[in-house]
């Protein structure tokens, strides 16, 4: 954890709650930010057009935006866009940070835990042969993207098949 590296040799409920202070003081501050865009977006020419297009998203994002909130803790590079985006569309401030709670505790044991010890150990294999941790980068890519396309490959071709109730529904078509 380079960024948290005062952290280092610290027990695991002091690693816990540093970081879930820093979640729960940073992703609040990106909401406000967007709340703050979001107002001036709302009383612009463009905000005025989309007017009641603009008030359903919102109510969207009231109802559903909490799980979206809270999931988005579980991903790279988007919480703070789903943060802001919270904030712009004024979601609930209430209903916001609930969910950022119960994604932050679940944030802070992963990081604490899993991630800072794969990014630990990548750190020190980078710090002692820069190469095989470049390797090790470009193995994990090739093998998410080999998932990926397994997955998309296997969804396209359950679309493509006819299922047996299209098939019957065929056969009494035919049949009259």
């Amino acid at each position: 954890m380079p960024q948290f590296s005062f952290l280092e040799g610290q027990p695991f409920w002091v690693v816990y709650a540093t970081l879930l202070v820093v979640i729960l003081l940073r992703a609040p501050a990106t909401y406000w930010i967007g709340r703050g865009l979001g107002a001036g977006v709302s009383r612009s020419r463009l905000g005025r057009r989309l007017g009641p297009r603009l008030d359903a998203a919102k109510r969207r994002i009231d109802r559903y935006g909490a799980p979206v909130v809270t999931l988005g803790f579980f991903t790279v590079g988007m919480q703070t866009a789903i943060n802001l985006a919270a904030g712009a569309v004024r979601m609930r401030f209430p209903i916001y940070f609930t969910a950022v709670f119960i994604g932050g505790l679940a944030w802070a044991g992963l990081w604490g835990t899993v991630i800072s010890g794969l990014v630990g150990t990548w750190l020190v294999l980078f710090l002692n042969s820069p190469w095989t941790a470049l390797g090790v980068i470009v193995l994990a890519a090739l093998l998410v993207t080999a998932l990926v396309l397994r997955s998309r490959l296997r969804r396209g071709k359950d679309d493509g098949a006819p299922s047996e109730e299209n098939e019957d529904a065929g056969d009494r078509v035919e049949a009259a």
